[in-house]
């Protein structure tokens, strides 16, 4: 892992270099997560090299950051996003989730612009279960399970998935990831996309209940040069689930739009 210091602390990113001759993508983790969420990208399958994959404040190998929910952590994760960004001459943001709104921020945020942004499992706004934000504070293992309940996070069955997942935001550590979803639950740019003025794939797992495809759909009618598409069999983590058919999206995305 490389690190960049900024603002008082160091952020960690995963950097796959490949032959270099593509642009540079920049990965953005959900909630509870880490680079790791990425590791079908930033492998030499992966749609575009180099890769970077980040750890946000807190999570992995990154130092944390004193922030309350939010518009604080958002701008703190924003501060990531965009050292890692300029110390590894990114041009691409790919977030999931929470990283999706996280790339938005940035976006609209930031003084560090991407020239292109594929936003999974994501929405203009992230509303968050109620049952869930209380679990995550009084019984975090209810909270593991919900989320990894039939087309939540997967909709396969597969433990080879399922259980390296749960494991991951075990480690994570219930702080941080009740600290993520409740940034989640007050992440809202409804009114604000058009500002967004980077080409901006949307790509939504098929069967994903935490963002479904009403909320890509809507930055896709939204954003200026937003688009639509669909990972099949997939549910929240349609990176993970069916790696093949979303680098093979990406790609062809980035393709078009930067002659990748």
């Amino acid at each position: 892992m490389d690190t960049v210091a900024h603002h008082g602390r160091t952020t960690a990113y995963r950097n796959a270099p490949g032959d270099g001759s593509g642009p540079v993508a920049l990965y953005v983790h959900g909630s509870g997560g880490t680079h790791r969420l990425w590791s079908h990208q930033y492998r030499p399958e992966g749609p575009a090299h180099p890769a970077v994959a980040l750890d946000l404040s807190g999570h992995g190998d990154s130092e944390d950051v004193a922030t309350v929910p939010g518009s604080d952590t958002l701008d703190a994760y924003a501060e990531d996003v965009a050292a890692v960004a300029r110390a590894t001459d990114a041009d691409v943001l790919v977030g999931n989730s929470l990283g999706g709104a996280v790339a938005q921020w940035v976006a609209l945020e930031a003084d560090w612009r991407p020239d292109a942004l594929v936003l999974s499992g994501t929405g203009p706004a992230l509303p968050v279960f109620d049952g869930l934000l209380a679990w995550l504070q009084d019984d975090f293992e209810r909270a593991v399970d919900f989320l990894h309940g039939r087309d939540r996070l997967f909709h396969t069955d597969d433990e080879s998935l399922r259980s390296p997942s749960r494991d991951q935001l075990r480690a994570v550590g219930r702080r941080v990831t009740r600290r993520d979803f409740q940034t989640c639950d007050r992440f809202d740019v409804t009114g604000r996309l058009s500002a967004i003025d980077a080409p901006t794939l949307a790509l939504c797992g098929e069967h994903d209940r935490l963002a479904p495809r009403s909320d890509h759909e809507a930055l896709a009618r939204e954003l200026p040069l937003g688009e639509f598409a669909v990972v099949a069999d997939a549910a929240h983590l349609a990176m993970l689930e069916r790696p093949s058919a979303f680098n093979s999206v990406v790609a062809g995305f980035l393709a078009d739009v930067l002659g990748a």
